[in-house]
């Protein structure tokens, strides 16, 4: 379900795009980025403007349902920063909190050295 959805979203975000960019702009109509004499006449009496306006509605409303419906399912699915999160209480190096690698100024041997190793 998430698969379909991308793609209609970045379908919609081109789609959205493109017609935001056929849109005229002022005092200029569309039959004129053409090349047409008859700029009124190529989406009508009424020109492009109601037209357009409406496929770019449309396309926004289509565009800002995908991105909801996309937060809504993500957040369900968790982070995916979670997936790589280290162990609760573990460090960065691999071990335990509170372990050292060396042994400490006492004398004390590591954890992960065998309880019989005599110590420096």
């Amino acid at each position: 379900m998430i698969p379909v959805l991308i793609a209609i979203h970045v379908l919609t975000c081109i789609f959205l795009m493109l017609v935001v960019l056929l849109q005229p702009g002022n005092k200029q109509s569309i039959g004129a980025s053409f090349g047409g004499a008859g700029s009124q006449t190529v989406f009508g009496g009424r020109g492009a403007n109601t037209f357009l306006s409406k496929l770019t509605a449309g396309a926004a409303i289509v565009f800002m349902l995908t991105s909801l419906t996309l937060v809504f399912v993500s957040s369900k699915a968790g982070s995916v920063t979670d997936r790589f999160a280290p162990a609760a209480g573990a460090t960065a190096d691999g071990g335990a909190a509170g372990e050292t690698a060396t042994a400490d100024a006492g004398g004390v041997a590591p954890a992960d050295a065998p309880a019989d190793a005599p110590a420096d």
